[in-house]
């Protein structure tokens, strides 16, 4: 008979101690990132990548066990959608729409990039190592790319929503993170180099830029607009508004999942062979959770609540956020990632070749609508890099340009996790 090994119990069990070390380690790096002496560091080392990788050193450590703790669950099905309904009330619909037909084409062209990328990718990789094509297995790709698709397109909030989505295996989904933070910030480098040659690109695609000028003095005078001294009252009504609207979400969850599973379930049985069976995810309360709360985010942007934007609304959703993912983190076995690492150079492979796949689709569709460079760089840092980058790219060309990032960026948490979920359908559809 086997012997089995029992598990030696962590350190720390009381998730109350494991919470404040969470927010001492975040609090403790997003520190450190202010201070001129690590300046340096953190340019080469993505600070988002240390607030996963930290706790889960800490869990490999065996001092805390993510496994066991209940904060992942209370992040993924509280502080997310609050998240997402944060980061999603500051959308400017008509803000968007003045800025250019140019500018939001670029923006939904890097994301049909990215969704026609994936399949593109897993067909080619599929020559070589035909074990990447893996039809409904737990283990299977698919599920996995499909979180980066998730956080390409939108954030880190699109790309939890897909791990449980599409049940994606927690060392899987370790692999995920590798790949995603790797190859999105060597883009990111290139496009920031391509920013100080911006006027020889736009010559290139004979695009006229004047429209970037504009663009400076009427997004600081939108920011002006709102800008205000944060009061208590403001802190209360963001965390009603916040909770509320997640309050919201699960009820309607609640009513729907099992609604569809069991009309779902009754279509299958009939039909196993069925089209349906590829809208599986319909089945998910969280689907329902994350697809709700972003409705709710984006229906409050067009009242006065979007005004609390000013007060710091959207630097709540990212605390919440980043509290989401020092819990991923804690999630992960370094151990036994390295013992595997020799099963995930396909996926490294897939995702090179995608965002190869995402920039040509980018800049024949710039060179055929002849959109100056910003719009490229900020259309696709928008979708891959999000909030916390796409700034970062757009003040590359003008500091007065970086809240454009911001703006395009919560369009992408918007639209991430539905173009997300129809990349993982073609993916799945390749797979089998």
């Amino acid at each position: 008979m086997e012997e089995t090994i029992e598990k030696i119990p962590p350190l720390i069990t009381n998730d109350a101690v494991v919470l404040g070390i969470l927010l001492v380690i975040l609090g403790g790096l997003f520190y450190l990132n202010k201070l001129k002496a690590f300046q340096q560091f953190f340019r080469f080392v993505p600070l988002l990548l240390l607030c996963y990788f930290i706790p889960a050193i800490v869990n490999s450590l065996n001092i805390i066990d993510g496994e066991t703790s209940n904060l992942y669950f209370v992040a993924s099905r509280y502080l997310l959608p609050a998240a997402l309904i944060l980061l999603c009330l500051s959308i400017d619909l008509k803000g968007i729409i003045s800025l250019g037909p140019k500018a939001i084409i670029m923006f939904f062209s890097a994301t049909v990039g990215i969704v026609i990328g994936g399949p593109i990718a897993l067909l080619a990789v599929s020559a070589i190592e035909p074990s990447v094509l893996g039809g409904d297995d737990p283990e299977a790709y698919w599920r996995g790319l499909s979180t980066i698709a998730g956080s390409w397109i939108g954030g880190g909030a699109n790309q939890t929503a897909m791990k449980e989505i599409s049940e994606t295996t927690d060392t899987q989904f370790s692999a995920m993170i590798i790949v995603d933070v790797v190859v999105a910030n060597i883009w990111m480098a290139v496009l920031l180099i391509g920013a100080g040659m911006s006027a020889r690109i736009d010559r290139w695609f004979k695009a006229d830029n004047s429209a970037v000028e504009n663009l400076k003095s009427r997004v600081e005078s939108y920011q002006a607009s709102i800008q205000r001294y944060t009061t208590f009252p403001d802190l209360m009504v963001i965390a009603a508004i916040a909770f509320g609207g997640v309050a919201v979400a699960h009820l309607v969850a609640d009513g729907l999942s099992p609604s569809i599973s069991k009309n779902f379930s009754a279509i299958l049985s009939e039909n196993p062979d069925s089209w349906v069976q590829y809208l599986s995810s319909l089945e998910s309360g969280f689907f329902w959770l994350i697809i709700t709360a972003t409705l709710v985010g984006i229906a409050l942007s067009f009242t006065k609540a979007r005004n609390y934007e000013g007060a710091g609304s959207s630097k709540i959703g990212s605390v919440f956020l980043y509290v989401l993912v020092g819990t991923l983190g804690m999630k992960m076995d370094l151990p036994e990632l390295i013992n595997n690492w020799d099963q995930y150079w396909a996926v490294i492979l897939i995702g090179l070749i995608w965002m190869f796949v995402h920039i040509v689709f980018l800049l024949i569709m710039a060179y055929i609508v002849k959109a100056p460079f910003f719009f490229v760089a900020v259309g696709s840092q928008a979708n891959v890099g999000g909030a916390a980058s796409a700034p970062v790219v757009a003040s590359a060309f003008s500091p007065a340009l970086a809240p454009v990032g911001v703006l395009l960026a919560v369009l992408g948490y918007a639209v991430g996790t539905v173009a997300a979920i129809l990349c993982m359908g073609i993916m799945h559809s390749v797979s089998m």
